[in-house]
């Protein structure tokens, strides 16, 4: 996959889950709200990834998993989360409830209240 195919992968995730969340199916709803963050951290790695370039052995192992964490650090994102999160305690708060996501999530009720958590966290208004 390439970074605009995560990128649209990420938005539709996201949709999924609005529709989701919007018809009462909480669980499901969490675990796609989640799927979207780590599509889109998964596009930034792309852009890590130089053409013709023979792919980096460790940047390989940590991209393909679903550790929000690591997928941060893979996408050399870690400096700029750390500058944000102590800049924007609203932003700080936000990522400390995404980074409770896993994708285990698919296996154990999320109900409604961590659900609502997790869209206010990374849901935009407006975005379609």
């Amino acid at each position: 996959m390439n970074r605009s195919e995560f990128q649209a992968l990420a938005r539709s995730r996201l949709q999924d889950a609005a529709v989701l969340f919007a018809a009462s199916r909480f669980d499901g709803a969490y675990y796609l709200f989640g799927l979207a963050v780590e599509c889109g951290l998964k596009a930034c790695i792309c852009l890590r990834v130089r053409r013709y370039d023979f792919p980096d052995r460790e940047l390989t192992q940590q991209s393909y998993q679903h550790d929000l964490f690591k997928l941060v650090r893979a996408a050399g994102l870690e400096d700029a989360l750390d500058v944000a999160t102590k800049a924007d305690a609203e932003f700080g708060a936000n990522w400390l409830t995404v980074a409770g996501w896993s994708v285990e999530s698919r296996y154990w009720p999320a109900g409604q209240s961590e659900s609502e958590k997790l869209r206010s966290a990374v849901f935009i208004e407006g975005m379609g």
